[in-house]
């Protein structure tokens, strides 16, 4: 045999040689160890894309009654349910950006893993073929130190034609971390374009979002300018609200024998929300339009927003969570046989019938759903079936009216 193929031979050897002895490690174990995948992403768009068809509907909806002045009370609901959709987008595109976040960061951390296992290699193999070139046990040099880089030195590997079978299974290896990493790199920038992305569009539906409540308000400020309308309004209203205080206690009343428990304590509530200051009390109210006076069930709490947290007044179990054209987005939460509490007018609920909650916890968040104008909480107590006024038992109040 040749010197030369010799050689040839020796250099085949002691590349399988360095890459097995310094215990290189297996492509199939190179593997992403992501707790967000992509599939994660892709749900999470779909949702976006089910929500913008639904909210393409509303808009169409919409169009058809706005024209319409005795239809208020329809274009103010319907422009809830479009704000309830955007509230839920803006949740959606901020959960998407947060994925976002964990992909690139875990996709970064395995890029630098892999680029540090392929140097550490690189290096083992450079110092094995200087050992034996040392030694004079080959004369190839010159293909690792002619190659610019380790991926030249793959390349300039493909001619060397004696490479056994188990030796070019270690060289693809290397070779397919290589592209793994240039895909990882690949995988990397989208990630980031599209993170930009949703964060843009983050930004606009935040802007749509005041425009909706905006044009809310119009609705009602429209609606309260038209007398004759308005007071039909209110007392379609005020009947309403008596069929639906009805079931709110037969709802509670049912949920307490279930649970075998027809007692329930009275009083021992907290602020249902951060504020204090009252601007309308328990009782009947002037609507500033004659002979249109309406008898208010609750309190309204003012100084509050569209993130102020409403909270649970009392521990219980939640017996309705939904949403009505008068009261907007509503909780309410009983305590006990024909005990409850209520909460109206929220931008979003936090809470599910079933639920249990404690006192103190999130059950949604204020805003001016319904027949409302303005940002408050109407809150509602009741005890035996009957409504109490909730400054009996939240004293230290504002007063606002």
């Amino acid at each position: 045999m040749s010197r030369k193929k010799i050689a040839r031979i020796l250099l085949v050897l002691a590349v399988f040689a360095s890459l097995t002895l310094t215990e290189l490690t297996p492509l199939s174990l190179v593997q992403d160890a992501s707790a967000v995948t992509q599939a994660d992403i892709d749900k999470l768009k779909d949702e976006l894309s089910g929500m913008n068809s639904e909210k393409s509907q509303l808009e169409k909806e919409l169009k058809s009654i706005q024209n319409d002045k005795s239809a208020a009370l329809a274009q103010k609901e319907n422009i809830d349910k479009q704000i309830n959709l955007l509230q839920s987008e803006i949740k959606g595109v901020e959960s998407l950006i947060s994925n976002y976040e964990s992909l690139i960061t875990q996709t970064e951390q395995e890029i630098r893993e892999n680029e540090e296992e392929e140097a550490r290699q690189y290096e083992k193999f450079c110092e094995r073929v200087r050992s034996m070139e040392e030694r004079g046990t080959v004369s190839y040099w010159s293909v690792l130190f002619d190659s610019a880089s380790f991926s030249d030195l793959l390349s300039a590997m493909d001619f060397i034609s004696e490479i056994m079978d188990s030796d070019q299974k270690v060289i693809d290896d290397l070779r397919a971390l290589r592209e793994q990493i240039e895909q990882k790199k690949a995988s990397l920038e989208t990630s980031l374009a599209e993170q930009q992305s949703a964060k843009e569009t983050l930004v606009a539906k935040k802007s749509e979002l005041n425009t909706q409540r905006a044009a809310a308000e119009k609705v009602l400020a429209e609606l309260k300018a038209n007398e004759a309308q308005y007071k039909q309004v209110l007392s379609e209203m005020d009947a309403a609200m008596e069929r639906q205080q009805a079931e709110i206690v037969r709802l509670s009343r049912e949920l307490a024998a279930k649970n075998g428990d027809t007692t329930a304590t009275l009083g021992g509530y907290i602020w249902p929300c951060s504020s204090r200051y009252i601007t309308s009390p328990l009782g009947a109210r002037y609507t500033g339009i004659p002979g249109a006076s309406t008898n208010h069930a609750g309190i309204d709490i003012g100084r509050v927003g569209y993130t102020t947290q409403a909270v649970a007044a009392k521990a219980g179990t939640v017996i309705i969570s939904a949403y009505n054209k008068y009261r907007g987005n509503y909780v309410v939460v009983s305590h006990g046989s024909g005990n409850t509490t209520t909460y109206q007018h929220l931008s979003s609920r936090s809470v599910s019938v079933g639920d249990y909650v404690a006192q103190g916890q999130v059950v949604g968040i204020t805003g001016t759903t319904g027949v409302s104008r303005g940002p408050h909480l109407h809150f509602e107590i009741t005890e035996n079936g009957k409504i109490v006024n909730p400054l009996n038992y939240l004293t230290n109040y504002i007063k606002g009216w």
